[in-house]
């Protein structure tokens, strides 16, 4: 599941209960997600081609 998917199943569930609070904080942890799993220490370390956690990893936002 990417972080996008996981984002949007997570606000509708947290609307859906009535708790639209919950939005701006479950965004800040998809954001905060996303940036641990883009950052250089999660490159793969025995001099592979490129980074071992990216695939599928995509940078969530949020339009208003």
């Amino acid at each position: 599941m990417t972080i996008k998917t996981w984002l949007e199943l997570a606000t509708q569930d947290a609307e859906r209960r009535g708790l639209p609070a919950l939005r701006p904080l479950l965004e800040a942890l998809a954001r905060s997600t996303a940036a641990l799993r883009m950052a250089d220490w999660n490159d793969d370390a025995t001099g592979g081609a490129g980074p071992a956690i990216r695939t599928g990893v995509t940078r969530v936002t949020h339009e208003q």
